[in-house]
């Protein structure tokens, strides 16, 4: 089979995949870390007191999180098009994976953002005690912490049908490729440290220098690099 990348256009779509892959993971970042900051371990009061003491910010870690999933989505399916001439059913798994993780994960943040309402003090709210609300408050948001087993499944998943075709392209670095099918691994072993260790993230904080450098260096290559033009495959 030959594959000719000969279209500048493909080119473009690799550094526009770049471009976004990059707004994603810097929007998610902040997003993660934004969201993280009022929770207090297990105390659902304390955790309601920080809440409403920096409602501003709160949203404003709901809005950015919607925005790094959408930047996500988009970012698979510019990875769809550049990648479809070497394996089209792989490219569709890879962006149906994508696309559920981001629908699961729309959903998890939107349990996330529902602890604001309930300590909103709103009218409505008053059939129920204060600690009541906060304790309902602090479910929401461990149900959305819980959710992200099942993204981080999914988030390892579509990466081995995407690092696959990257090595096949070679219009792409094959290392990049490898790169990918190993964050793939870190992903789903975070999956299995989240289902049967809970508690003990350090297990796989080793993990995280290469996932990072698989996602961010495979988005500054698109951007800075693209393709290669005129590449035959056997």
């Amino acid at each position: 089979m030959t594959i000719r990348i000969d279209d500048m256009s493909q080119r473009k779509v690799a550094r526009i995949a770049g471009l976004l892959y990059l707004i994603y993971i810097v929007t998610f970042a902040f997003s993660s870390f934004v969201q993280s900051k009022p929770i207090a371990g297990g105390d659902a009061a304390a955790t309601a007191r920080n809440i409403m003491a920096s409602e501003r910010l709160f949203r404003i870690g709901f809005m950015s999180e919607v925005i790094a999933a959408l930047f996500f989505l988009l970012t698979a399916w510019a990875l769809y098009v550049l990648l479809k001439p070497v394996g089209k059913n792989l490219a569709l798994l890879f962006l149906l994976l994508n696309l559920a993780g981001v629908a699961i994960e729309c959903v998890l943040t939107l349990f996330h953002f529902a602890a604001l309402p309930l300590l909103s003090g709103a009218e409505y709210l008053k059939v129920f005690r204060a600690d009541q609300l906060q304790a309902q408050a602090m479910l929401f948001l461990n149900l959305s912490g819980a959710g992200n087993m099942i993204t981080t499944l999914l988030y390892g998943a579509w990466l081995f049908p995407l690092g696959y075709l990257v090595v096949k392209s070679e219009f792409l670095p094959r290392i990049l490729g490898i790169l990918l099918i190993l964050d793939g691994l870190c992903l789903l072993i975070c999956f299995f440290q989240l289902c049967l260790f809970p508690g003990h993230e350090k297990m796989t904080y080793p993990l995280y220098p290469v996932m990072f450098i698989a996602e961010f260096g495979f988005a500054l290559w698109l951007l800075i690099k693209g393709v290669k033009l005129k590449v035959q495959t056997e």
